[in-house]
Order: structure tokens, then C-alpha cells, then sequence
């Protein structure tokens, strides 16, 4: 008898910061295909390069169990300084992209939120008494800026399960711009879960206290249609045209992965 259509389990993941890193494609393969970044690996190397199309802003991943996994940096311009980015291994790929998408977006939103504290203010995050932080409701999550009012610093955010538990680390430079630090504040506040296949081999934690875990079966066309709907959406808005799918063409490899 013919079987049905291929389905997958996917787990959808509340909070979202501690779902685990995701699938790095889903950063790396829009920045090619939709937003023309050139890319560059080295076959022995677990690495990825990817630089923008004006040579301006370079995108590296980099497995180091030492160091954050993703560094951006961009060069000094005639209208702004240098600044950087870094996100350690298990910062959400959704998180890390919005602020790729936020950077790359050419008609950005005059209603943007420009203070990265304020997507935390919104959704219940509350300020902490010692230093000029927010924490999240559950206190797994904790954003803060160095310095003072007078002499801002660094950005930080850190997800931990405790004291000596670490989850992940993100930071931005002072001089990183602000709509950027706030893109990634407002997604890190989002409620809505991220969908994760075979996702439990990446959690931080199971622990039915700390988040929560929603597995359905989905069509497998549509899972694997996820990466090239969002490809789509943004040539769209960038007023590009993709080349062909990346099942005919061959994308950024992943960490790990030789060609």
C-alpha cells in the first residue's frame, strides 16, 4: 500500500533563549541567496565567512569552545565608528538573525524601537537593583549595559539555569548601533516559541519547570520549505532575485561539514 506523506517531529520550545543554537542555515543562507553576501570556508577549516556586498561587514562562525561561535564586525565609515557583535554557541539562530535581517534591511521602519530596554519594559521584564540591567520573568535570562548614563558601555546578554550553569553569552560593542541592540532585545522578549526538529538533543534543559515543550508532527515539505520561504521574503524586500533553491545549488556549508 502507498504510505502517507513524510512527516517530522518538530518541538516548538518556550522560552525561546533556551532552545538551543537551531539550524545556522537559517542565518547563513539568506545572507547569500537574498542579501548577496559572498561566502568563504576553508575545507579544513570548521569555519564560515560571510562579508557583505560592499566588503564593509564581515559575518564569521567559528566553533570555539573557548570564545562566541559568531563574531560580526563592521568597519569604521565616513558616518559611524566600528563596532562588533559575538553570540555564543546556543544563542537562538531566530535571535541572532533578526538582528542580520535588521542590518540588512534597506527601507527600515521609522517606529523601530531605538531603546533596547524597552521591548524588555513591555513584555514584564523587571530592572535589577544593583546594576543597569533587566531580567526576564523567570530570571533565566538577563540583558545589561556597562557604564553609566554619562559613559555607556558594552551591551551583555547572558541566559543561565543558575550560577555555575551558563547557557549562552551576546554581546555588542558601545559603539554598535542601537536599532540593532534593540532588534535583538525585541526578539529575545518575543513569547512565541521556535520550532526545533529533533530539538531535545539541544536543550540546555528538559526541566518541565523551566520550559515548556510542545511536539506535533508536521508535513516534512513544509518543514523543509521554512528556510526557502524566508529566503523568498527577504529578496522580496530587498528587491532582489534568489538564485535557485538550495537543494540545487550548493549553500554556505555548516560548521563541521567538509564539501
Amino acid at each position: 500500500m502507498p504510505s502517507g506523506p513524510e512527516t517530522v517531529e518538530v518541538d516548538f520550545v518556550t522560552p525561546r533563549h533556551l532552545a538551543g543554537g537551531g539550524d545556522p542555515a537559517w542565518i547563513t543562507v539568506p545572507l547569500h541567496r537574498a542579501c548577496g553576501w559572498s561566502y568563504g570556508d576553508d575545507p579544513l577549516m570548521p569555519r564560515v565567512l560571510l562579508t557583505s556586498p560592499d566588503q564593509k561587514t564581515l559575518l564569521r562562525l567559528e566553533p570555539d569552545p573557548d570564545d562566541h561561535w559568531w563574531a560580526l564586525h563592521q568597519a569604521a565609515g565616513p558616518n559611524h565608528p566600528a563596532w562588533y557583535a559575538s553570540f555564543g554557541a546556543r544563542t537562538p539562530v531566530e535571535v541572532i538573525a533578526t538582528v542580520l535581517d535588521t542590518l540588512t534591511d534597506p527601507d527600515p521602519p521609522n517606529d523601530a524601537p531605538s531603546d533596547p530596554f524597552e521591548p524588555l519594559r513591555q513584555t514584564g521584564w523587571a530592572p535589577t537593583t544593583q546594576d543597569n540591567g533587566y531580567a526576564s520573568p523567570d530570571g533565566t535570562l538577563y540583558v545589561q549595559r556597562l557604564g553609566s548614563a554619562e559613559e555607556p558601555g558594552a551591551w551583555f546578554a547572558t541566559a543561565t539555569l543558575g550560577p555555575a550553569r551558563p547557557v549562552w553569552q551576546a554581546a555588542f560593542a558601545t559603539t554598535a548601533p542601537a536599532r540593532l541592540v534593540a532588534a535583538f532585545t525585541s526578539a529575545l522578549a518575543d513569547p512565541k516559541p521556535v520550532a526545533r526538529i529533533d530539538g531535545r538533543r539541544g536543550l540546555p534543559t528538559r526541566d518541565p519547570s523551566v520550559i515548556s515543550l510542545r511536539t506535533t508532527d508536521a508535513l516534512a515539505v513544509f518543514v523543509a520549505g521554512a528556510l526557502e520561504d524566508r529566503v523568498r521574503a527577504l529578496a522580496a524586500r530587498n528587491n532582489t532575485t534568489p538564485p535557485v533553491p538550495v537543494s540545487s545549488r550548493r549553500a554556505p556549508p555548516r560548521p563541521g561539514h567538509r564539501p
